[in-house]
Parts: C-alpha cells; sequence; structure tokens
C-alpha cells in the first residue's frame, strides 16, 4: 500500500486583493511560485495550511486562497487551521469550506488545532482544544496520529520569536506522552525549517510560503533563504518520511533590513 502523501504550506499572508507584500515580498507571487513548485514535482492526496493564511483575517483573502489551491490542484482536498493572523469566523464564511479540525485519511489520525490567541501574536491551548485533542487520540488508538497547529510548542532557538512559545505546551506534551502512536507534531509561524525529535516524536517546523525569519537569531531579522513548502509520506505502519522543499533560481524583493513587522 503506498503511503499517504500529505503537503504542508504556511505563512501565506494573502491579502484581500492581488499585490499584498509582506515586508516587500508579494505574497501573491510567492504562494503562486509554491504552488507551481508543488505542481511540477507532487501528486499530493492532501494540501493542509498550518495558519496566517490570511494577512488581513477578511473573508475575501480566504476566498482568494482556496481559489489559487484549486487553479493548480482542482481535485485535491483541502484542509486548514487558523493562525494569529487569521479570522476563523471569517475562514468559516467562505463558499467552499475545507477539512477543519480532524482527518482520517490513509490510516492515519491527523489533528488540527487552534493555537490562537484572540488580538495576540502567542499561542496558547485553551482547555477544550486539549480535551478535544485527547478526545481524538483516544478514539483512534490503533492509527498514528500527526498533529498539526500554528504556535511552535517548543522553542526554536530564536529568542524573539521564542517568546510565542504555545503557553500550555506542559499540559499538551503530558497528553502527548499517554499515547505512543502520536508520531509528529508540525507547526508553521516561525517561518523557518526546524526540526528535533522529543521521545520518539518528530517535531517539525514549516518554511513559509513568503518571508523567511532568520534562525537562531536573537532579535528580528529575515532569512535569504527561498519560500518553500513540507512534504510528508505516512505509511500505514506508523512510519514517516518529510522534506522541506524550496523555490529555487528566483529574485523578491524583500526589505532585509527590517527591524520587525
Amino acid at each position: 500500500m503506498r503511503p499517504f502523501r500529505l503537503l504542508q504550506i504556511t505563512d501565506c499572508h494573502l491579502g484581500s486583493v492581488p499585490g499584498e507584500k509582506l515586508l516587500g515580498m508579494d505574497t501573491d507571487q510567492s504562494l503562486h511560485d509554491v504552488l507551481q513548485l508543488i505542481q511540477a514535482n507532487e501528486a499530493p492526496d492532501l494540501i493542509l495550511a498550518t495558519g496566517d493564511i490570511s494577512n488581513d483575517g477578511g473573508v475575501a483573502s480566504y476566498e482568494r486562497f482556496i481559489q489559487l489551491i484549486e487553479r493548480y490542484f482542482p481535485n485535491t482536498p483541502l484542509a486548514w487551521l487558523p493562525g494569529n493572523h487569521d479570522d476563523p469566523t471569517n475562514m468559516d464564511q467562505v463558499a467552499r469550506l475545507p477539512i477543519e479540525a480532524h482527518c482520517v485519511r490513509g490510516g492515519w489520525n491527523m489533528i488540527f488545532l487552534d493555537s490562537r490567541i484572540p488580538m495576540e501574536v502567542g499561542g496558547d491551548l485553551e482547555d477544550y482544544e486539549l480535551d478535544r485533542l485527547e478526545r481524538l487520540l483516544s478514539a483512534y488508538p490503533r492509527l498514528p496520529a500527526a498533529i498539526f497547529l500554528h504556535h511552535q510548542p517548543i522553542p526554536v532557538g530564536s529568542e524573539w520569536l521564542d517568546t510565542y512559545v504555545v503557553r500550555s505546551n506542559k499540559p499538551f506534551f503530558k497528553i502527548l506522552d499517554k499515547y505512543p502512536n502520536v508520531k509528529t507534531v508540525c507547526w508553521g509561524h516561525v517561518h523557518q525549517q526546524f526540526d528535533a525529535e522529543r521521545k520518539g516524536v518528530k517535531l517539525l517546523a514549516t518554511p513559509s510560503t513568503c518571508v523567511q525569519f532568520l534562525p537562531r537569531s536573537s532579535d528580528f531579522g529575515v532569512d535569504r533563504v527561498m519560500p518553500g513548502y513540507r512534504r510528508f509520506e505516512l505509511h500505514a505502519n506508523g512510519e514517516l518520511t518529510t522534506q522541506v522543499c524550496r523555490i529555487k533560481d528566483k529574485v523578491y524583493q524583500i526589505d532585509f533590513a527590517s527591524t520587525g513587522y
């Protein structure tokens, strides 16, 4: 049986109209480029967007996002979860609602968590989200599980970014430690690649489809690596492989001197 092919994109920061820029980069153009790269190299079974889909939280930005995905992948299911720039109420106003909250496919239990704190940059998992996580893990004890959220549950090594670590990360990991079928936790938010492991669970961050933040930096900094996405091959026996893929040979207008956004 072939593995289930999941592609994660994150932190697209689309505007309600074309031409939105983040630190000088046209976020429409960079998302187009990432989707073209995926189209040329992948045949996904599911595309998942892990937050900051929009830069302004407007309904139009979510409609535009779905239209862009469908332009390149008209027959591929789409799932999403909100980030700190997103408005979940407006996300639910779109005409064709993507998969939300939970998905069982390819022999895997995939759980999508909401780590937003309204009107704040940092992340947290409310008690009801932690309860939902445990319910979904206990409901499928024989399936390998992959957990996705927007904010990082552990420090990634950048002092300024790590002020936004999920506040309830201790009870979060306490739940995970009870379920050996959890295989990976993956997030966005940090605009950079990160790979670690804790008690046999892969802990992963995925680059943005637009601007990248400088890793291992005390203060805000913009990296010169290209936008990208993360691919997963999820095997029914619980094994997984994952790889970050990036755009090559492209020049974007970016404000590398910026001290924040």
